[in-house]
C-alpha cells in the first residue's frame, strides 16, 4: 500500500507539473502573440502616418451644428423638421475611430438620408474650376442652387475631417488626399453628396465652366464629368445649358465649339439631352464685371446706353 500511494503521488507531481509547463507555455505564447499583433498595429496604424492634407477642421461638431440650424431656420424654413442633432451624430459616427483609408458608401448612407431635401426643377447648377464665381452667383440670384447650397453642402462646404483607430478617435493633425488613398472620408462623401445632387436635377439644369483653363473646360476627370452626367435623369432633365465662363482679362482658351466642348455635347447627346451653350451669359459676366467695372470686357453695357 505504501508503494502505491508514492507512486500516486509521483504521478499527480508529474501532472501538476506538466500542467504548469503548459500553463507557462501558453503564457509565453499570448505575450508573444499580443507583441506581434501590436507591432503590426503600430506599423499600419494610419496615427502612425503623417497625410498630406489638413486635419479635421476645429471645433467641428459646433461649425456642422451651427450651419445646420442657420439653413433650416434662417434660410430654408420650410427644412425646420430636420434633426440637426441627429444630422451631426450621422456624420461623427461616419469616420470617428475609422481607418481614414477604408470609409465606404455604407459609411454615409445614414447622413444622406437624414440631410436630403427636395431640388426644384429648373434650379440645378452644376460647375467645374468656377468654385468663386458660381458661388457669387448664387448668392446674388437665389433662382439656382449648387451642391454647396443645400443643406449637406451647406453645412460641409470647406470644412475637413477624418477619423483614427487611436483614441480620440479623430484625427486633427492631418487627413488623406484623394492620391494618397481613394477611399478617404472626403472623396467618399462628396461622391455620394454630387450623385444625389444630380439624380435629383430635373427640367432644365445649368452647368457653368472655365473657359480660360489651357487644358480645357470639360474634365472626365472632374466630379461634373465623372460623377455628376452619368447620373442626370433623361426622363426628369429636359435640357442641359452649358455657361462657358471666361475670366475678365484673361485667355479665352475655349469656345463653345471648344474641343472639350464637343466631347462634352457628344457625352450629353448620347445620354438623348438636348444642349445650349452660351459664352459669357451675360448675368454672371456682370457680376465679374463688380470687381473689373472699367476693364474692355465690361463696357458692353455702358456703350449700349451712350446717345448716338
Amino acid at each position: 500500500m505504501p508503494l502505491q500511494h508514492s507512486s500516486a503521488r509521483t504521478w499527480l507531481r508529474i501532472v501538476l507539473l506538466a500542467g504548469i509547463v503548459v500553463l507557462l507555455v501558453s503564457l509565453v505564447v499570448a505575450v508573444v502573440l499580443a507583441s506581434v499583433l501590436t507591432l503590426g498595429k503600430q506599423e499600419i496604424s494610419p496615427k502612425m502616418l503623417k497625410w498630406e492634407d489638413i486635419g479635421t477642421t476645429r471645433n467641428l461638431q459646433e461649425v456642422i451644428l451651427g450651419r445646420c440650424y442657420s439653413y433650416v431656420s434662417a434660410r430654408h424654413p420650410e427644412l425646420g423638421d430636420k434633426d440637426c442633432l441627429k444630422i451631426w451624430e450621422s456624420l461623427k459616427h461616419a469616420f470617428i475611430y475609422k481607418n481614414p483609408c477604408n470609409i465606404t458608401t455604407e459609411d454615409y448612407q445614414p447622413l444622406m438620408e437624414l440631410a436630403s431635401h427636395p431640388i426644384p426643377c429648373n434650379k440645378s447648377l452644376f460647375w467645374s474650376k468656377t468654385n468663386d464665381l458660381v458661388h457669387r452667383y448664387t448668392k446674388s440670384n437665389h433662382n439656382f442652387l449648387t451642391l454647396e447650397d443645400t443643406l449637406l453642402g451647406y453645412m460641409t462646404d470647406r470644412v475637413s475631417w477624418c477619423g483614427d483607430p487611436s483614441a480620440p478617435g479623430i484625427n486633427y493633425e492631418s487627413c488623406p488626399k484623394r492620391s494618397e488613398c481613394e477611399s478617404n472620408p472626403s472623396s467618399v462623401f462628396w461622391k455620394m453628396a454630387s450623385k444625389m445632387f444630380a439624380e435629383a436635377a430635373c427640367g432644365v439644369v445649368q452647368v457653368m465652366l472655365n473657359g480660360s483653363i489651357e487644358a480645357g473646360a470639360f474634365r472626365s476627370s472632374s466630379i461634373f464629368g465623372s460623377i455628376e452626367i452619368s447620373n442626370l435623369n433623361p426622363d426628369k432633365v429636359s435640357a442641359v445649358q452649358i455657361w462657358l465662363m471666361h475670366d475678365i482679362g484673361g485667355p479665352q482658351s475655349e469656345s463653345c465649339s471648344g474641343h472639350s466642348i464637343k466631347r462634352l455635347k457628344g457625352i450629353l447627346e448620347e445620354r438623348n439631352f438636348k444642349i445650349t451653350c452660351e459664352e459669357n451669359y451675360r448675368s454672371v459676366q456682370l457680376l465679374q464685371c463688380v470687381n473689373n467695372p472699367d476693364h474692355a470686357d465690361c463696357r458692353l453695357c455702358s456703350s449700349n446706353m451712350e446717345t448716338p
